[in-house]
Formats: structure tokens, C-alpha cells, sequence
């Protein structure tokens, strides 16, 4: 009378340990030969930037950091909190993309109670004493305030994020420069959560 129940018992122990490691296998692989698709920055600020540049270099350190990333040329909505528009949903399914990542330019003065997702600091709001700066020279020091770059990453076919958060920084004197950085803190900040394999599956 025993025997049975325990070859069921057994039967039972070995398809849920089947199935465990069936599932960390796929956690694992989540991200391997998946594409993510850059959506051209948007830019909700008045600060003057050149946003094709920026989902350029934006792209490119992604792709330094092994990732599988293709620009779009559908842009980031001014909306916030940032959000997957018609748009970046049809072009990243012709581009043969799984995730989709949204970045947009913001000025925080511009949006004092909008909630804030957690920050990564990027350098800080340091004075300007170069006489060459029209921020500063003559009239003594000035400050150029801190633009905000906020970025989030979809799963294709998601409407909640998996990363959402943002980084601070100053504008640069050239416009052509101006968050470049942010750039790079961006990307590597999302090749860490892609390296973590902790993307949705």
C-alpha cells in the first residue's frame, strides 16, 4: 500500500525539481540574443540639445556594453511618466526588438511636484567662472542648473517598466556636448540591470 504512494511522491519531488531548473534556465537567458531598441531622445526641456546625437551615443555604449541595440527613429513622448507610445510599439516590432528603452530630457524647475523615481547622481551643480561662459564672467560666479535625463525600459508588449529612474546633470557650455555623459551613465546603468538578468521574462 506504501509503495505506490511513495513512487508518486518521488515522481512528484523529481517534476518540480525539473521544473525549477527549467525556470532558472530561462531566467538566465532572458537577455541572451535579445534586442534592444533606442528610441530617439526626447526632449521636454528648454534647454537647446541635439537629440539625435545623444540616442547615438546612447546606442553605441550600449552596443560597447554587449548588448544587442538599434536606434529608432520614433521618438521619446514628452509625457511623463515616460510611456511606450504607437509609435516605438510598431517600430520595434519591424526592427525585430524584445525590450524598447525611452530616455527624455526634463528641467526640474519646470516640474517641481512631479514624482521622482530614485536618482542617479551625475556630477554637480558647480559654478561657472570661465569669462568666455555667458553664465558667468564679469557678474561673478554662475550656476548653471542641473538638467534632468530620465530613461525607462520596456519589455515589448508591457506597459509597466522594468527600470525606471533618472539622472541629474549639468548642461555642457557647448550645446553640441551638452549631456553627453548622461549618455554613457544611462547605458551602463541598464547593461548592469541587463547583466543581472533581472529583465521581466
Amino acid at each position: 500500500m506504501q509503495l505506490p504512494r511513495l513512487v508518486l511522491l518521488c515522481n512528484l519531488a523529481l517534476l518540480l525539481a525539473t521544473s525549477s531548473m527549467a525556470a532558472q534556465e530561462v531566467s538566465s537567458q532572458n537577455t541572451a540574443g535579445a534586442k534592444l531598441c533606442v528610441a530617439t531622445v526626447g526632449n521636454a526641456s528648454t534647454t537647446s540639445a541635439f537629440v539625435e546625437r545623444l540616442t547615438e551615443r546612447l546606442t553605441k555604449g550600449l552596443k560597447q556594453n554587449k548588448i544587442n541595440a538599434v536606434s529608432m527613429d520614433s521618438t521619446t513622448r514628452d509625457r511623463h511618466p515616460l510611456q511606450l507610445s504607437t509609435e516605438n510599439g510598431k517600430e520595434a516590432k519591424q526592427k525585430g526588438c524584445d525590450y524598447i528603452l525611452l530616455s527624455q530630457i526634463r528641467d526640474p524647475r519646470q516640474h517641481p511636484f512631479d514624482p521622482q523615481s530614485p536618482e542617479i547622481s551625475i556630477g554637480g551643480r558647480v559654478p561657472s567662472i570661465d569669462a568666455s561662459d555667458p553664465l558667468g564672467g564679469s557678474s561673478g560666479p554662475a550656476y548653471r542648473e542641473n538638467l534632468q535625463v530620465d530613461f525607462a525600459l520596456f519589455q515589448l508588449g508591457r506597459f509597466k517598466p522594468h527600470l525606471a529612474t533618472y539622472a541629474l546633470e549639468r548642461p555642457a557650455r557647448n550645446v553640441s556636448d551638452t549631456l553627453l555623459p548622461a549618455m554613457d551613465h544611462e547605458a551602463n546603468r541598464v547593461a548592469g540591470e541587463w547583466r543581472k538578468k533581472r529583465l521581466p521574462e
